[in-house]
């Protein structure tokens, strides 16, 4: 938590302009920056975007170590269910089929709020066409399946989409596809805050249930958990967490897939109470890092977020890996 705490200020104060911690302590206890654009910076632009990074991270945690232990799978990831294709689906046919539209429709379909309706949308319908199988599937394993064929689904007509857009469109979509994590007003982040905690809160309340399923479906029936309803519960909770954070972020890659990875070979535990908690700070704090080298400090330019996030994460989890498999040699 101390580490949060103190990555949350230092993304603050690093960026193209350096802002010292007293000015950001300053101007966030109600005082005042030595300068006034410094004060405008923070509050206006660097403020929203900490919250939005650590929001994404904590989100995108918790969805990936819910799905990795109801599939009980390690490469599944919070978008397993087909509900990052779905939005890149819905912001597809707004940001490619735009010149179909009259003058002003187009501009009202590609604002801000535009293209997170329809990510919405798009990550909705998947989500409905998800529930709907898992209520007359039994088998788990068949409902990862469904989400993987739904996202290739998606991704197909995303292709062809893209097949017949401009070199602009194609720029747009492909600066969405990237993540962008600064653009959000303060209206967007509380949506945002209120969604990711409602998702959780519902995480919350599954802990016994993720407990139960490690030893798989029949051991929590033994036990007599109702496996139908914690599934369901389970997937509604990725789901809110997955789909609002896409919608308003992109789709953010590598960190609902390695941070519980993170969490299981640092704590050395499969306790869901541990678990949850540790990958939910964990998740913060990486974010945090991968946003605060995407900023490139003291450069002018900001790099994509999703190429931070693999390039930064992917050799962290291969070294505990190996790191572990020494340890157990």
């Amino acid at each position: 938590m101390v580490a949060l705490l103190f990555l949350f200020f230092a993304n603050i104060s690093l960026g193209s302009i350096t802002i010292p911690f007293k000015e950001i302590y300053h101007s966030l206890t109600g005082g005042h920056a030595s300068k006034s654009t410094w004060e405008y910076i923070i509050i206006n632009y660097r403020l929203p975007k900490a919250i939005t990074v650590v929001l994404v991270g904590i989100g995108l945690s918790i969805s990936g170590l819910l799905m990795q232990t109801l599939f009980r799978n390690p490469l599944a990831g919070p978008y397993v269910l087909g509900l990052s294709s779905g939005a890149s689906l819905g912001v597809a046919f707004v940001i490619l089929g735009a010149s179909l539209l009259p003058t002003f429709l187009q501009e009202i379909v590609l604002s801000s709020y535009g293209i997170v309706l329809a990510s919405t949308i798009g990550s909705s319908c998947v989500l409905l066409a998800v529930l709907l199988v898992s209520i007359r599937l039994r088998d788990t394993m068949t409902i990862l399946i469904v989400g993987l064929m739904f996202g290739s689904l998606s991704t197909a007509i995303v292709g062809t989409l893209s097949y017949f857009s401009t070199a602009e469109q194609l720029q747009k979509f492909t600066f969405w596809s990237l993540g962008n994590l600064g653009n959000l007003s303060w209206t967007s982040i509380i949506i945002l805050f209120f969604c990711v905690l409602l998702g959780l809160l519902l995480s919350l309340a599954s802990i016994k249930s993720l407990n139960a399923l490690l030893l798989g479906e029949n051991y929590a029936r033994s036990l007599g958990l109702n496996y139908k309803k914690a599934r369901l519960i389970i997937i509604f909770a990725t789901s809110i967490l997955a789909g609002s954070i896409t919608a308003f972020a992109g789709p953010i890659a590598f960190i609902g897939l390695a941070v519980p990875h993170i969490a299981k070979l640092v704590f050395q535990t499969s306790n869901h109470t541990i678990l949850f908690w540790s990958t939910l700070l964990f998740g913060g704090i990486i974010m945090l890092i991968c946003d605060t080298i995407s900023q490139v400090p003291g450069g002018e330019i900001t790099l994509p977020i999703n190429a931070v996030t693999s390039i930064f994460g992917a050799p962290i989890v291969i070294w505990l890996l190996l790191r572990k498999q020494k340890m157990v040699g």
